[in-house]
Formats: C-alpha cells, sequence, structure tokens
C-alpha cells in the first residue's frame, strides 16, 4: 500500500536529498486555496534548495510518498479527509478513506519509505492542562521511536512547551536549536526555554544526524527547531492573548482531542486579523529551506 511517485524513487535510488513534508496542514490547516497555494509554494523552495519535496498522504487507503500536484488541489478542496495518527492508519487503510497525515504518520511513512527529513510547521506536543486531562500528542512518542528527523519552528505555541520540552528530555530525543540555544516558540522566535545544544550550520546537523543512525542502539528522531524570522514574527502579547481567548472558547464549546489543534488555529487566525496565518505560511517556508539544506548536506555524507 505504499506508492512513492518516481521523481522520489529516482531521487532516493541516487542519493539524492529528498524532504517529507505533511498533509494535514493542506486539509486541516489553512482555508482554500491559501493551503493548496502554500503546499505548492513550500515544495517549490525545496527544489530550489536543491532537493526533492515528497508530501505524504493517504488516498484510498494507499500511502502515498509524492503526490502530484492535482493530488495536492484535490486535498485541499476536498471535503471530509480524515486526520489520521498512528492509531488511525489501520481503519483509513483498510476502509480505503482519504486521510491527510500528522506529524506522527508523515514520520512513519517517511521511516517505511527511506527519508531522512521531514519539514513541518509545528509539532504537536503537551497540551495545557496535561497533568489533569492526559492530552499529550502522538507525535511525542513518535519522535521518541522513529528514526526521522523533524524541522520545525518549535511546538505549536497553543501547548504547555515547558512540559513539551521535559517530556522530549524524558524520552531520550535530541532537541536542537538552529543557530539558537532557546527553544523557538512558533509564532514568535523566544520561549525562554533553554535547549542544551545549538547547531552551527546545516552541514553540523547533518553530522549529528549522521552520528546517530551510525550507532543502531540510539533509535529514534531528532528535532530541529528554527526560530520564526524576526521580522514575519508576531508580538508576544498578541499572539499570546489570541491564545487564551481561543484556549477558553475551546473549553467553553467541549471542543477536545484531535478536534482542538484544529479549532485553535483557526480562531487565532480570526482573533488576529489574518496575521497569525502569515506568520505560519513565513515560518514554514524559511523551515523548508533550512530543511532542503541538511538534507542536501546529509545527502553529501552518504557518497561512498
Amino acid at each position: 500500500m505504499l506508492k512513492i511517485s518516481k521523481k522520489v524513487q529516482d531521487a532516493l535510488a541516487n542519493n539524492i536529498p529528498v524532504v517529507a513534508l505533511e498533509s494535514t496542514i493542506i486539509s486541516h490547516g489553512m482555508p482554500y486555496p491559501k493551503n493548496v497555494e502554500t503546499a505548492l509554494m513550500v515544495e517549490q523552495v525545496i527544489i530550489d534548495n536543491g532537493a526533492v519535496p515528497a508530501t505524504i498522504g493517504i488516498i484510498d487507503g494507499d500511502l502515498v510518498v509524492g503526490m502530484d500536484h492535482d493530488e495536492i488541489e484535490e486535498f485541499g478542496k476536498r471535503k471530509g479527509i480524515l486526520k489520521a495518527s498512528r492509531r488511525d492508519l489501520p481503519v483509513v487503510m483498510a476502509n480505503k478513506e482519504w486521510a491527510a497525515t500528522t506529524v506522527a504518520t508523515t514520520m512513519i511513512i517517511a521511516k517505511m519509505a527511506g527519508i531522512e527529513v521531514f519539514v513541518t510547521g509545528g509539532i504537536g506536543g503537551v497540551h495545557r492542562g496535561a497533568p489533569e486531562t492526559f492530552d499529550i500528542s502522538a507525535d511525542l512518542q513518535e519522535l521518541a521511536k522513529t528514526n526521522v528527523t523533524v524541522v520545525c519552528a518549535g511546538a505549536k505555541a497553543i501547548l504547555d512547551l515547558p512540559l513539551t520540552l521535559e517530556y522530549l528530555e524524558t524520552m531520550g530525543v535530541p532537541v536542537l536549536g538552529y543557530k539558537t540555544k532557546e527553544l523557538p516558540a512558533f509564532y514568535t522566535p523566544n520561549s525562554g526555554l533553554n535547549l542544551d545544544y545549538a547547531l552551527k550550520d546545516e552541514k553540523n546537523a547533518a553530522e549529528i544526524i549522521k552520528e546517530k543512525r551510525s550507532n543502531k542502539i540510539l533509535d529514534g528522531g531528532i528535532l530541529i527547531c528554527v526560530p520564526i524570522p524576526k521580522e514575519y514574527a508576531m508580538d508576544k502579547k498578541t499572539i499570546d492573548d489570541a491564545i487564551e481567548a481561543s484556549l477558553k472558547k475551546a473549553d467553553e464549546l467541549g471542543i477536545k482531542g484531535k478536534d482542538t489543534t484544529p479549532f485553535l488555529l483557526k480562531n487565532i487566525v480570526e482573533l488576529t486579523g489574518g496575521d497569525s496565518l502569515e506568520s505560519n505560511i513565513k515560518l514554514i517556508l524559511n523551515n523548508a529551506k533550512v530543511g532542503a539544506g541538511i538534507a542536501r548536506e546529509y545527502s553529501k555524507l552518504n557518497k561512498v
């Protein structure tokens, strides 16, 4: 049920850098047609920086690696596309359904296809109030056990960032700041949370990935956090106020589980007059540039 496009197959066979991309951001992250436009812009940034994009989604139960433009367009406008995490995969596949891949499922499918580097906006994590609700994203467990490097702008700012960082440390996931020793906070470059390691550049990142993959006892993912460029960052008070208001509204409406993140992000966009969406797009494009550079350097290290 794994369908890899010819372009991605050829790249993998010839040690040409490939970058995996998720599809939840298309079907559940942005309105149409902005979602499709953004997905294609991200792919183009990866191409412009010397790598091959591989957008991943599930179509009629098949795990598609390297969706074409028509498939991305359909993901952007089709109603009723499911949001599939690890637990949903067997059901979606057996029922031959369409589903968008979260960070966790994109990691799983990227690993199956042999893709090391995966670029996204922000990972899921420990939700606020999790000590009572136990609401923790499956993304964190996947990072603990699946051999894929995830390039992001940190965990989504709607989450409990200190607990998310603590969870990743407990699970042995290397959390590396790209030219920073502070965890980015998605919409803003600063969270006040220190990281143990800062990467000098893409080559440094590739060397660390190579070292981890060479040591078979060190299974698991790597998280590389790239701060949003300052010129695209949001005012901290503005975004914090929008997050708090959105969390309160979600609680009042009884929104829980996998519906929480899409609801919060959509409500934040409304409260910020669209500014948060523009910041979201800019940070993903920036992540794509960095991720393509890391994939390119990693391919160089793998040349014999």
